[in-house]
């Protein structure tokens, strides 16, 4: 089996993963509750943390998956993108591990765990197949065709779709992380109420979310803090859509584009509730089969570190003990 170690940004995680796919723990220990009084993550608060508790997070998911170190033949872990402190401290540990038992390490890059979160389980998704990746760091569309490599086929141009969900969800009084409860207040709400723009750049496949941002931060003030705080559920919908319609735009773009007959999504955009809904209906209408992961694999986690570590060279004892993070590339 593989244990596989994720601490790019302020989740521990820890997973346990068959070489088949199957899911034996997913264990994600959250500092969401730790940053929300700064209003985002603080990369030295986060790393602190991680020293605190990665064994624990590692111990949880090898009982969960009634395992030990005996089991497992190699260890996964990534080794970025992300924040190069917390990369440090989840790679040192994971080093840690594979050399006291003489077992390959499999660094890995964090946004090939996205793109194949969804060749994990039952019914894992085959290449060739086009995927969309849209986190709070990353935006990106990607045709992977023998993995772990993929090429990417557009990206946003400033922020990511994660971001402005939580930077809009801060102009509207929500906290931090904000893009779980933008999605729940918008539910119900009039999505129509509100023209936010919609920016498709250039005739490829990237995107752009500042203007978007802007439009929201200005709408707010021309309303006034007491009527935006009444018509803050319309606001969230109008907002959301935006940011949907311009994912689903470009998706359907790169399918067609691609001539693709799979697609899949990940990245913590991708539990978005509209998100999923959209894209479902965007597949069904083009006659493509779609690979939706848990929520659970959408976010950062450890098992889709460990599902890609099943395409990548995973590096023998002693070679990785001088292996670094990298905070941009992996």
């Amino acid at each position: 089996m593989i244990l596989g170690v994720e601490t790019s940004c302020d989740d521990t995680c820890a997973a346990v993963v068959a070489h088949d796919g199957a899911i034996r723990s997913n264990v994600v220990a959250s500092q969401g509750l730790l940053h929300a009084r700064y209003g985002g993550v603080v990369p030295e608060i986060a790393s602190r943390r991680h020293l605190e508790l990665v064994d624990a997070v590692v111990a949880d998911a090898l009982e969960r998956a009634g395992a030990s170190l005996d089991d497992v033949d190699t260890v996964a872990v990534t080794r970025g993108p992300g924040l190069i402190g917390a990369l440090l401290v989840g790679l040192s540990s994971a080093k840690a591990l594979a050399a006291a038992r003489g077992l390959p390490l499999a660094p890995v890059d964090h946004l090939a765990g996205h793109v194949l979160a969804s060749t994990l389980g039952d019914d894992p998704i085959e290449p060739p197949f086009v995927s969309l990746v849209a986190s709070g760091g990353h935006t990106f569309l990607a045709r992977v065709e023998r993995p772990p490599g993929y090429a990417v086929l557009g990206q946003t141009l400033d922020d990511a779709a994660g971001e402005a969900f939580d930077k809009g969800a801060r102009l509207l009084g929500l906290g931090y992380p904000g893009g779980a409860a933008l999605d729940r207040l918008a539910r119900g709400a009039d999505a129509e109420a509100f023209d936010f723009p919609r920016s498709l750049p250039g005739d490829g496949l990237d995107f752009s979310f500042s203007g978007l941002k802007t439009a929201l931060l200005y709408k707010v003030r021309d309303l006034g803090e007491e009527e935006a705080e009444r018509r803050r559920a319309d606001l969230a919908a109008a907002y959301q859509r935006a940011i949907v319609d311009a994912l689903d735009a470009r998706a359907r773009q790169a399918i067609e584009r691609a001539g693709a007959r799979r697609f899949a999504i990940g990245g913590g955009v991708a539990a978005n509730s509209e998100l999923r809904e959209r894209i479902t209906a965007t597949c069904a209408e083009l006659g493509v089969d779609l690979w939706v992961p848990d929520r659970a694999l959408c976010t950062d986690n450890a098992a889709m570190i460990a599902a890609a570590s099943r395409f990548t060279r995973a590096l023998e004892y002693p070679e990785y003990l001088s292996l670094d993070a990298s905070a941009r590339v992996a």
